[in-house]
C-alpha cells in the first residue's frame, strides 16, 4: 500500500508538472519585433477604435480629461469584480515603467509585465487579433498622454478565481495564436470591417455570449445575451429578422456615426461610448464595419 501510495503521489507531481509546463506563461521576446518606425498618427487611430478611454478614462470624463487614463471602473462578472487598471504612463501606478516588448506581450498573449497571466476581463483575445503595428503604434501613443498617480485597486475575484495559474488553461481553450483571418468568401470591405471589429474594436466581448468558464461561444457569434454584470441583456446584431436584419447597412453606418437607429431611438449606456469613438472613425471605416454586420450568420436571438 505505502508502494501504492508512493506512486500516486509520484504521478501526482509528474501531471502537476506537465500542467504547469503546458500552461506556463509564454510571452515573446525582443527577436519578436523587427525593427518600427512608430506611426503616431496611427497610434492615435487605433486608441480610438480600441475605445481604451471607454474603460479606463473616469465615467463621467469630458474632453482632455478622457486622455487621463487612472482607470478604477469595475466590472462586474459571475467570477468577482475585475478593476479596470492605470493606463496611463505613469512610471509607478501606470505602464510608464513597461517597454514595447511589455506592451504586446499583455495585448497579444495576456501577460503582465512581471510574468503573471493577465485576467480576460482585458480583451486581449480580441487584442491578438490587431496588427503588430498597430499595436506598438497604440503603446507609443499611450505614452504621450498624460501620467495621472494612483494605482487602481486589486481585482475582488474568490477563490478559485484568484489564482491565476489557472488561467494558463483558460488560454488554452480560448487563446488563438496572433493574427488575424479574414471570412471566407470576404470582399476587402468586408475583411476590413472584420479587422476593426474582431480586433481593436473588441464587438464580440460583449455581443458573443460567454460559457460557464467565461469564454466566449463561437456558435452563437455576436447573438447577444446576458450582461456579464447580470443587468439587463445585450442585443444580438447578426443580421436575424429578429435582431438587425432589418436594418440597411446606411443604417449601420448612420447609428455607428450618430447613435440613432432606424425607428429614431438613441443609444445609451456603455454602447453611448462605444459611439462616441465609432463616431470619430473614418466614413469608411464605418462602413466597412457595416459590411462585416450583414455578412455574419443570421443567428435567432435568445428569449
Amino acid at each position: 500500500m505505502a508502494r501504492l501510495l508512493s506512486v500516486l503521489a509520484g504521478l501526482a507531481l509528474v501531471g502537476a508538472a506537465a500542467g504547469y509546463l503546458l500552461t506556463m506563461p509564454r510571452p515573446l521576446t525582443a527577436a519578436d519585433l523587427p525593427a518600427h518606425q512608430p506611426d503616431a498618427a496611427n497610434g492615435a487611430y487605433q486608441f480610438t477604435a480600441a475605445g481604451c478611454a471607454s474603460c479606463h478614462a473616469a465615467p463621467d470624463a469630458k474632453g482632455d480629461d478622457k486622455l487621463k487614463l487612472a482607470g478604477g471602473l469595475r466590472l462586474g462578472s459571475p467570477f468577482g469584480t475585475f478593476v479596470v487598471p492605470n493606463i496611463s504612463p505613469h512610471p509607478q501606478d501606470g505602464i510608464g515603467a513597461w517597454t514595447e516588448l511589455d506592451f504586446v506581450n499583455a495585448m497579444w498573449k495576456g501577460i503582465g509585465r512581471t510574468g503573471e497571466h493577465l485576467y480576460p476581463s482585458f480583451p486581449y483575445t480580441s487584442y491578438a487579433r490587431m496588427p503588430l503595428n498597430d499595436v506598438r503604434d497604440l503603446y507609443h501613443h499611450l505614452k504621450t498622454l498624460p501620467p495621472v498617480a494612483g494605482r487602481a485597486p486589486d481585482h475582488e475575484i474568490g477563490f478559485p478565481f484568484s489564482l491565476r495559474v489557472a488561467l494558463g488553461g483558460w488560454k488554452l481553450l480560448y487563446l488563438a495564436p496572433p493574427g488575424f483571418t479574414p471570412p471566407a468568401g470576404a470582399s476587402p470591405q468586408v475583411a476590413r470591417g472584420a479587422a476593426l471589429a474582431q480586433g481593436p474594436g473588441h464587438c464580440a466581448e460583449c455581443h458573443t455570449p460567454r460559457d460557464l468558464l467565461g469564454g466566449l461561444d463561437p456558435t452563437r457569434a455576436y447573438a447577444g445575451g446576458p450582461a456579464p454584470d447580470g443587468k439587463g441583456r445585450i442585443p444580438n446584431i447578426t443580421p436575424h429578422p429578429d435582431a438587425i436584419g432589418g436594418w440597411s447597412e446606411k443604417d449601420i453606418v448612420f447609428y455607428l456615426e450618430a447613435g440613432m437607429t432606424p425607428d429614431g431611438d438613441f443609444v445609451g449606456g456603455h454602447m453611448a461610448k462605444v459611439v462616441e469613438n465609432t463616431g470619430k472613425l473614418t466614413a469608411d471605416d464605418r462602413a466597412a464595419i457595416a459590411a462585416y454586420l450583414k455578412h455574419l450568420p443570421a443567428i435567432a436571438p435568445t428569449r
